[in-house]
C-alpha cells in the first residue's frame, strides 16, 4: 500500500506520514471538474483524511486571472481561504501559440475544436474578469509566492510525500521541473487527468484538451522519472452523470448548500432545463478531473488499469497533442506509469455525492 492511499500512516523516506499530502494543479473553474475537485479536496481535508498544501493555477480552461478568480472565491465559499492558499502559475503555454493553433484547425479541422481559453479574450485587468455567480471573494487574497515557486519549496520541504493532482495542462509542473531539477526525484508521484489513448480526442480528433493546450510541457512533465498515473479520456467517457446522480446532489432538500446550489445553477443544462437548454430524458455528462482525487484516496476505485509507456505528440499537425500509451518501452526516455482503464461507477459516484452535498463552510481540523 502506497503513503497516497494509506490514511493511518506510513513511512516514507523515513518521514511518517498520517495523510496523503497534496498539491492541485489546476485550470480552475467555479464548479466544473476543477471546482468540483476544489470542493472535494476541502471536505476530505476537514474530515482528517486529505492535507491540501495548496492550489496552483495555469491557463486552460480559462485565462490565468479568471482562474485565479474562481479559485480564491471557491476557498472562501468553502470557509477555508485562511488555509489553502491559491498560487498564480503560467498565463501561457511552453510552445502552442494561438497563431499555430489556428492553423493548424485550419488545415486539419475536426473532433469537437473546445479551445478553453483561445476561445475567448485574454482579460487583461480585473476590471474584464466575470465574477462568479455568488460574487467576487471579499477577503481571500493571492498568495505572494508563484505557482512554480510554491511547487519547488513544497516539495522539498515535503520530501517523497507529495502527490500533485495535474487536472490542467502541465506548464507550472515543467517549469518547475526544468528550473530545479533537483525536485524531480523528491516527487512522491504525480495523477494526471489527461490524454485520449484508444478513442477520439475532445479538442480535435486525437488530442484530449489538457495535454493538446501545452503539449511540449506535456511531453516533458510525462518523461520525468516520478511514480505516474494516468487518468484518460478512455475511462472518462465511461462515467458519466444522469439525470439520477445529477438529482442527487441538487434536489436533496436535507442537503442543500451553497455548493449544491451553484452546482444545480451550473451544470443543470440538459437536466434542469437550465440556461437555454431544453431537459433531455437521457441527457449525460462525462466525469474528469474528480476522477483523480478518488483515485488518490482509493486506487481500488480503478477496476482495469495498464502499465504503459506514455508519450504526446508535440509536432505541428493533426496529431498535435496526441497522446500514445506503448505496451513495450519504446527508445526515447519514456517513464512506465499506470493507465487507468476502467472505473467502479457506482462506487465512485456515492463517494462523488457525498462530498459535494456535505454541509458547507467546511470546518477544517
Amino acid at each position: 500500500m502506497s503513503c497516497a492511499v494509506a490514511l493511518s500512516g506510513c513511512v516514507t523516506g523515513g518521514v511518517k506520514s498520517t495523510v496523503p499530502k497534496v498539491i492541485i494543479d489546476s485550470d480552475y473553474n467555479t464548479l466544473g471538474d476543477d471546482g468540483q475537485l476544489g470542493a472535494m479536496a476541502a471536505q476530505l481535508q476537514a474530515q482528517g483524511k486529505l492535507d491540501v498544501l495548496g492550489i496552483t493555477v495555469v491557463s486552460g480552461n480559462q485565462w490565468l486571472k479568471q482562474g485565479v478568480a474562481d479559485a480564491l472565491k471557491s476557498m472562501e465559499r468553502l470557509g477555508v481561504g485562511d488555509r489553502i492558499g491559491v498560487y498564480a502559475g503560467a498565463n501561457y503555454a511552453l510552445s502552442h501559440p494561438y497563431a499555430e493553433i489556428q492553423r493548424e484547425l485550419a488545415q486539419f479541422p475536426s473532433g469537437d475544436g473546445y479551445l478553453g481559453a483561445w476561445s475567448k479574450p485574454e482579460p487583461t485587468s480585473d476590471a474584464q474578469l466575470v465574477a462568479p455567480p455568488d460574487g467576487f471573494a471579499t477577503h481571500t487574497k493571492l498568495q505572494n509566492k508563484s505557482a512554480v515557486e510554491f511547487i519547488v519549496d513544497t516539495v522539498k520541504a515535503n520530501p517523497h510525500e507529495v502527490t500533485i493532482l495535474a487536472i490542467g495542462p502541465l506548464t507550472n509542473i515543467a517549469l518547475a521541473a526544468r528550473q530545479h531539477p533537483e525536485i524531480v526525484p523528491l516527487i512522491g508521484q504525480i495523477i494526471y487527468m489527461g490524454g485520449a489513448f484508444d478513442v477520439p480526442g475532445n479538442t480535435t480528433a486525437t488530442a484530449e484538451f489538457n495535454w493538446w493546450f501545452d503539449p511540449q510541457a506535456a511531453r516533458e512533465v510525462l518523461r520525468l522519472p516520478v511514480r505516474q498515473t494516468v487518468i484518460p479520456l478512455d475511462v472518462t467517457d465511461t462515467v458519466k452523470m444522469d439525470k439520477r446522480i445529477y438529482d442527487r446532489i441538487t434536489h436533496d432538500p436535507n442537503k442543500q448548500t451553497v455548493i449544491t446550489r451553484l452546482f444545480k445553477q451550473l451544470n443543470g443544462y440538459g437536466f434542469d432545463g437550465k440556461n437555454g437548454f431544453e431537459t433531455t430524458p437521457d441527457y449525460t455528462t462525462d466525469i474528469w478531473d474528480t476522477l483523480t482525487i478518488a483515485y488518490l484516496m482509493d486506487p481500488s476505485f480503478a477496476t482495469q488499469t495498464e502499465e504503459r509507456w506514455v508519450d504526446v505528440d508535440a509536432s505541428f499537425g493533426a496529431n498535435d497533442g496526441k497522446a500514445t500509451a506503448y505496451a513495450s518501452a519504446p527508445p526515447g526516455g519514456l517513464q512506465k506509469m499506470t493507465v487507468v482503464k476502467r472505473f467502479d461507477n457506482a462506487r465512485f459516484f456515492d463517494f462523488y455525492v457525498d462530498l459535494l452535498t456535505r454541509p458547507v463552510p467546511v470546518k477544517l481540523p
